[in-house]
């Protein structure tokens, strides 16, 4: 049995999508908050509305924040990235009163291991929207009638008669 959720190209896209991303994300948030000490979420209630004030501020406020600190992620090759993510968590942590940070290295460790989980949870679905292959999609080749004559001359040297 296979459960589809919006189209299969597109998992994220629509309002199933947010769904479905706010749901991962709460999974995601309740197994990240068990496994660190310095984060806490009080209820599963709780946690789903973390994950979606999470989604809503990675939709809408982190690609501000990136355009904002560019020169910054440029010249730290990308890790400043890190710090957003975390900006994020603390952000979030201001919003969702039962959600608690202790502070800008738990915030990190938090979103790097909101991070993994989420991959790990996602493999599934990236799994399955991976194009197939189909062996009739590639042009059928006979290794019996692989020959050298095949409209091919056999090589011929060319010389030039006008010359001397």
């Amino acid at each position: 049995m296979k459960i589809t959720i919006g189209n299969n190209q597109h998992l994220y896209s629509g309002p199933l999508g947010f769904v479905t991303q706010v749901v991962v994300m709460a999974l995601a948030t309740v197994l990240a908050a068990y496994l660190l000490p310095g984060v806490h979420v009080d209820s599963v209630g709780a946690a789903i509305l973390t994950a979606a004030v999470i989604a809503l501020l990675n939709n809408f406020i982190r690609p501000i924040l990136i355009v904002l600190t560019l020169p910054f992620t440029i010249v730290s090759m990308g890790l400043f990235l890190l710090v957003i993510n975390a900006l994020i968590i603390l952000m979030t942590a201001g919003l969702v009163p039962k959600f608690h940070v202790d502070g800008f290295w738990n915030a990190l460790l938090f979103s790097l291991l909101l991070t993994a989980i989420n991959y790990l949870l996602e493999i599934p679905n990236r799994v399955e929207r991976r194009p197939k292959y189909h062996p009739s999609d590639m042009p059928q080749h006979d290794d019996h009638t692989d020959t050298d004559e095949e409209g091919f001359t056999p090589y011929e040297e060319i010389t030039d008669d006008n010359k001397q």
